[in-house]
C-alpha cells in the first residue's frame, strides 16, 4: 500500500507542477491526449477508456472547453450527442512533450526490460479489476 499512495503522490506533484508550466494537471492532459489520439470521441467513450463515470468528466471537459483546447460538435447521427476534438491550441499541447506525466512514465518504462513492463501491467490490471468489482455494491 505504502508504493500505491507513494505513486499517486508522485503523480499529484507531477500534476500540479504540469498545472504551473503547461496550464494543464495530469488528468487534463491526459484526456487531451485521448482525444487528440482518437478525434470525435464521445464522453461516454471517453469515460470508458479512463474508467470513470462520464459525470467525472464534466468538469475538466469545462475546464479544456474555457481553455480553448478542446471544442464539442454535435454527433450528425445523434444530435442529442456531443464528439470531442482538440482545437489548434490543444493540438499544440498534445505535441508538447516535456516535463509531463507521460514523459515520466515513460523515463521510468525504459530502463526496465519488456518482460518486467508485461509482469507489472499484469499485476495493475488485476488489481484494477479487483477494486472495480465491488464498486457497484
Amino acid at each position: 500500500m505504502r508504493l500505491l499512495w507513494a505513486v499517486d503522490h508522485g503523480l499529484q506533484s507531477v500534476s500540479k507542477r504540469m498545472r504551473q508550466e503547461l496550464g494543464v494537471t495530469g488528468p487534463q492532459r491526459l484526456v487531451v491526449r485521448i482525444v487528440g489520439k482518437f478525434p470525435g470521441i464521445g464522453a461516454k467513450e471517453l469515460a470508458g477508456i479512463l474508467h470513470v463515470d462520464p459525470s467525472t468528466l464534466t468538469g475538466v471537459l469545462r475546464r479544456l472547453e474555457e481553455r480553448g483546447l478542446v471544442a464539442r460538435q454535435p454527433d450528425p447521427s445523434d444530435g442529442r450527442r456531443a464528439l470531442l476534438k482538440l482545437t489548434g491550441l490543444g493540438n499544440a499541447l498534445n505535441r508538447t512533450s516535456g516535463e509531463t506525466v507521460e514523459a515520466r512514465v515513460r523515463a521510468a518504462l525504459a530502463r526496465q526490460p519488456g518482460r518486467r513492463i508485461e509482469e507489472a501491467r499484469a499485476l495493475l490490471q488485476g488489481l484494477v479489476e479487483e477494486l472495480m468489482r465491488h464498486r457497484g455494491r
